[in-house]
């Protein structure tokens, strides 16, 4: 069986026959014991309902502290009101030792007590002599059968109000009696075991580390005013104040611990587990501090108060503290939950305020405008993810001055992909709890889904104006190519050809006259001839037989030799072996070639290489030269003006392939082309079908 049940079913027992012995006896039977009924209700009972409500939910042995001090605390009522009401008992032989009942308990709560305060809120301190004093403040624990052994009269707990010196101790071993005054001053009297502990205590909150300072800086507070309260008490009995102090410092101690459970997961509560635990079970001591407050004054008056006066105030105040407890437990339930209402209005408005945003900038902005305002945060950051997965540098909506560490983050996931992260600054009041941190997913998951249709809008509309602007390229690269080519026929062949017209009226003339040679024949055959290079040059120019005829890689190799630097070509048999698709090799080749060309116009390259490669459907090429490179951004940009790149983005684009251009190694620049294809046999299949 776990530890914290054990002590349950031991303590539990113990702590609740005290108290309804207590209440029946100083309450009903005798009815005047205002003092007693006081104490009980004010200063034990809250402290037993939470240590009690401790074993149940923690095995710490923080929480064992407080359970086993409240319930010594309850017996040591118990023995008092017996013993005051069975005075004759003094006399009997065996009261030393029944008397070390009372004794034992009173320092058991004492050191329980004690311990508890040294070592908040995890039961364990941190350096080895922090817990080495924890073992000596439970010294006075063995007080009982101590003074049984070495004193010769009976000493009573000094809360009894009555002296044992006339009390003879027939248990007393004769020669220990030496060793009395030293169990009188270390163990009897409190105190060196109080001095011991606090000292610990003020040293770990005021010397600790930074972490240790803050979870014990509320709990050493409360046991300082505690400590002062219980001296004046002890001095000046006669100033109902200090009466006063002690209790409510001894019912601030529960809220101590909760409020260490709730801010730094006292008591091994994990904060995660912190609504789950004690959420169910806050009503149960809010209960009883509102059922205290109400009948307490009445019982404290009781001896000034008749039966209707009675009545009367604690009817008032069970009126009067409704509200009080309706806060107490709206401010318990937003401290473990939220503020829930707020979050819930915001979630609400969330929807209408993404509805209202078209441009993904201005949603992102009123993204996080809603989470700052949801969570309370002082500033909240979300950063899309590009197309690589990575996060931008540069925040896509920011609320509030960014300032700080982050201290939560939530992506924004829609289906496998992650569009981007939102990132939360420290909270304004407090820290985020459960409440906050679901809050940030649940906002997440409801904005991924607008976020992605604004991003996939946004995407559309730049592919349209790429598309647009692509298409506009091409229309004027095909303008420019007719240009070139009417200039090719207008300032070459068509020359040419007026020529050899005027060259053949020529000749008919002289054939007439007889004048005409041989010679001049062959002359006009020559310049026939030339005219039929210029026209297959042209052809070439457009449309390459060789591509045709032989297939992609022969048609890039038989410009080998014209180029101006030296170049090579690589591709393994495969790919020499297959004929693409008519449009992936055109497009293919003239990439190559445009590539090559502005090689050779741009890169003051020694060396250049291409290389063919086909895999996983689709076909790759890779033109790489060892010039002076092209900077990436340069290469961005002009891949969306006119110029060499653009046209082969076009084109490649046009057959939903990719391309890259990427620094070579150690110089120059590598163009990287990914074609998609679909066997010729097929797509010969699919056109026919």
């Amino acid at each position: 069986m776990d530890r914290r049940w054990v002590c349950l079913a031991t303590m539990g027992p113990i702590g609740v026959a005290s108290v309804v012995y207590v209440v029946v006896v100083a309450g009903f039977i005798e009815g005047n014991a205002a003092h007693e009924l006081g104490w009980l209700l004010l200063g034990v009972v809250p402290t037993f309902v939470f240590g009690m409500w401790l074993l149940t939910v923690s095995s710490s042995r923080a929480a064992l502290f407080l359970a086993l001090a409240a319930t010594a605390m309850a017996f040591s009522s118990a023995y008092e009101t017996f013993l005051g009401r069975n005075v004759e008992l003094l006399q009997e032989s065996w009261f030393p030792l029944f008397n070390m009942l009372g004794l034992t308990s009173d320092a058991v709560s004492t050191a329980a007590f004690v311990s508890l305060f040294a070592t908040f809120p995890t039961g364990i301190p941190e350096r080895r002599w922090q817990r080495i004093a924890v073992w000596f403040i439970w010294i006075p624990a063995l007080v009982g059968p101590l003074v049984v052994l070495t004193t010769p009269y009976v000493l009573l707990s000094p809360y009894m109000g009555v002296s044992g010196d006339g009390i003879p101790n027939q248990y007393a071993v004769p020669w220990l009696e030496w060793a009395a005054p030293i169990v009188y001053s270390v163990a009897y009297q409190p105190w060196p075991s109080v001095v011991l502990g606090l000292g610990v205590l003020g040293y770990r909150a005021l010397f600790g580390d930074e972490e240790v300072r803050a979870r014990t800086r509320v709990m050493a507070a409360v046991v300082t005013a505690s400590l002062l309260a219980f001296a004046g008490w002890t001095f000046w009995p006669e100033i109902w104040l200090f009466g006063v102090a002690v209790f409510v410092t001894l019912i601030a101690i529960p809220f101590a611990g909760i409020h260490g459970i709730l801010r730094y997961g006292a008591f091994d509560i994990a904060p995660g587990d912190r609504g789950r635990l004690f959420a169910r079970s806050s009503g149960l001591l809010i209960a009883v501090l509102y059922g205290i407050g109400v009948a307490t004054p009445a019982v404290l008056l009781a001896d000034s108060l008749t039966l209707v006066g009675a009545v009367l105030l604690t009817t008032l105040l069970a009126v009067g503290l409704l509200p009080v407890r309706g806060w107490l437990e709206r401010r318990i339930h937003r401290l473990v939950f939220g503020d829930r209402e707020r979050q819930l209005t915001m979630l609400g408005e969330l929807g209408a305020r993404l509805e209202q945003a078209v441009d993904p900038r201005e949603l992102l902005t009123r993204l996080a405008d809603a989470v700052r305002e949801g969570l309370d945060a002082s500033w909240v950051r979300i950063a899309l993810a590009g197309s690589d997965g990575s996060l931008a540098a540069a925040p896509a909506g920011v609320a509030g001055e960014v300032e700080g560490e982050v201290v939560a983050s939530c992506d924004l996931v829609r289906g496998d992909e992650t569009l981007g992260r939102i990132d939360v600054g420290p909270r304004r009041r407090g820290e985020y709890g459960d409440a906050e941190q679901a809050l940030l997913r649940t906002v997440a998951g409801q904005a991924a889904a607008s976020v992605a249709n604004v991003r996939l809008t946004a995407q559309l509309a730049e592919q349209l104006a790429e598309l647009t602007a692509s298409r506009e390229r091409l229309v004027a690269a095909q303008d420019d190519e007719r240009r070139r080519l009417e200039r090719d026929l207008h300032d070459g062949i068509q020359q040419n050809v007026v020529a050899q017209i005027a060259g053949l009226r020529l000749a008919r003339n002289r054939l007439q006259r007889g004048e005409l040679t041989a010679e001049e024949l062959i002359e006009l055959q020559d310049q026939a001839r030339e005219t039929l290079t210029d026209l297959r040059e042209l052809a070439r120019g457009i449309h390459p037989p060789v591509l045709s005829d032989n297939g992609l890689v022969a048609a890039v190799e038989s410009g080998v030799a014209r180029y101006p630097i030296p170049l090579s070509v690589e591709a393994d048999e495969r790919v020499r072996a297959e004929r693409f698709p008519d449009d992936v090799e055109t497009t293919a080749y003239y990439v190559v070639r445009e590539a090559l060309a502005n090689t050779a116009k741009h890169a003051n390259a020694t060396h250049a290489s291409v290389g063919l490669a086909r895999s996983n459907g689709h076909l790759r090429i890779e033109i790489s030269d060892d010039g002076c490179g092209i900077d990436t951004e340069a290469a961005a940009a002009t891949a969306t003006s006119s110029g060499g790149l653009a046209n082969i983005r076009d084109r490649v684009a046009a057959l939903r392939g990719t391309v890259r251009v990427v620094p070579a190694r150690p110089t120059g620049t590598t163009v990287l082309v990914d074609l998609p294809v679909e066997p010729r046999r097929e797509r010969e299949e699919l056109h026919v079908g």
